[in-house]
């Protein structure tokens, strides 16, 4: 968790995970509305070994927060059904890097 950062950035929680890392935001508008930003975060390397990060963002407004949590909360619910099957293991540590990641803003 970081400090505020800026007037309009409420609160942040940075989770690792493997080689990313997630940024969970809270943040105001002028108005003193909050919203969501959710950033993943890859440390990427050039041919010339400099790195950089590459950054995906989503924005999330609060009259979406709802059906986010909704959308969320049902595909974790699918994966445990999933892996009480027997078929899915917990410990599945396949790289989706190359599959849809959501667009910079």
């Amino acid at each position: 968790m970081s400090e505020v950062m800026n007037r309009d950035e409420v609160y942040s929680n940075a989770v690792r995970a493997g080689k990313r890392t997630y940024f969970f935001d809270v943040k105001a508008t002028r108005g003193n509305d909050l919203y969501v930003t959710i950033t993943e975060s890859k440390k990427k390397y050039k041919d010339d070994g400099d790195f950089y990060y590459e950054k995906h963002k989503l924005f999330l407004y609060k009259e979406d927060f709802e059906k986010f949590k909704d959308g969320f909360d049902d595909v974790l619910s699918k994966i445990e059904e999933l892996r009480a099957t027997g078929n899915y293991k917990e410990d599945n540590k396949e790289d989706y890097s190359s599959e849809v990641k959501f667009e910079d803003l």
